[in-house]
């Protein structure tokens, strides 16, 4: 039995492919097999972790998404090797053709016959983006009703928070709560400090073993960086991924 992970949002730059990220690096930390997909046809940036062997799946065709490209994902998933984890980092723009692919192929009922389990992964920020993030959530959940789902919270943008109600107060989770299989609030920090550091460690593709272990990483962001991923280590363990 494999472990899938669809990393799913329609909304764009919240932190999608970081998620998909930090969750390939924990899983390998734990000593889990990890084989990684990148099917964002505009900004793959999961493919440009050379370190992680992803395969980029390239879904366009004449300018438009071919859902026929998604057979190739679906071939890989299916005969995932015994105990491995999979993580599908999937693009805002074809967000809405993925979803349409997994239920018109039945492609869940195909992985569950095979004994694979799945999570979907679905982030929510603050800020401006808040409606669009719990709108994706909410089509994810209604959608597939029988997935569970991995909840990131990203307060990088802004507090997670509708006049004064917090996330546990939300519609979404007092409806669809039992769904979610847990919440992870993603560590914040100062943004002139480790905000500064995550994002120059991710402009260079590096991973965290990379940027905590380089030589030229200067001995504060190393210090930084080791608190940060030790967090999301303990998120990630917490949450029964591994």
């Amino acid at each position: 039995m494999a472990t899938i992970h669809f990393i799913l949002q329609g909304k764009g730059g919240v932190g999608k492919s970081m998620v998909a990220v930090m969750l390939c690096q924990a899983l390998r930390h734990f000593g889990k097999e990890v084989i990684a997909f990148d099917t964002d046809p505009v900004n793959a940036t999961l493919a440009g972790f050379k370190e992680f062997n992803v395969t980029s799946l390239d879904v366009m065709q004449d300018g438009n998404i071919n859902p026929r490209k998604f057979d190739q994902l679906l071939e890989a998933l299916v005969t995932a090797p015994e105990d491995s984890h999979v993580v599908v980092d999937n693009g805002a723009s074809s967000f809405i053709a993925l979803g349409a692919y997994l239920a018109e192929a039945d492609v869940l009922s195909l992985l569950a016959e095979e004994g694979h389990k799945v999570f979907f992964h679905s982030i929510v920020t603050g800020g401006q983006a808040i409606g669009d993030t719990l709108q994706g959530l909410h089509r994810t959940v209604v959608g597939f009703p029988d997935t569970p789902v991995v909840v990131w919270l990203n307060p990088f943008f802004g507090e997670i928070s509708i006049n004064g109600q917090q996330f546990e107060d939300f519609t979404i989770y007092q409806e669809h709560g039992h769904r979610f299989h847990d919440l992870i609030d993603q560590p914040l920090g100062n943004k002139a400090l480790i905000g500064k550091d995550l994002e120059e460690l991710f402009a260079l593709k590096m991973s965290f073993d990379a940027g905590i272990n380089g030589s030229s990483t200067p001995i504060a962001v190393k210090s930084r960086l080791r608190r940060y991923w030790s967090q999301i280590l303990a998120c990630v363990e917490q949450a029964g991924l591994i």
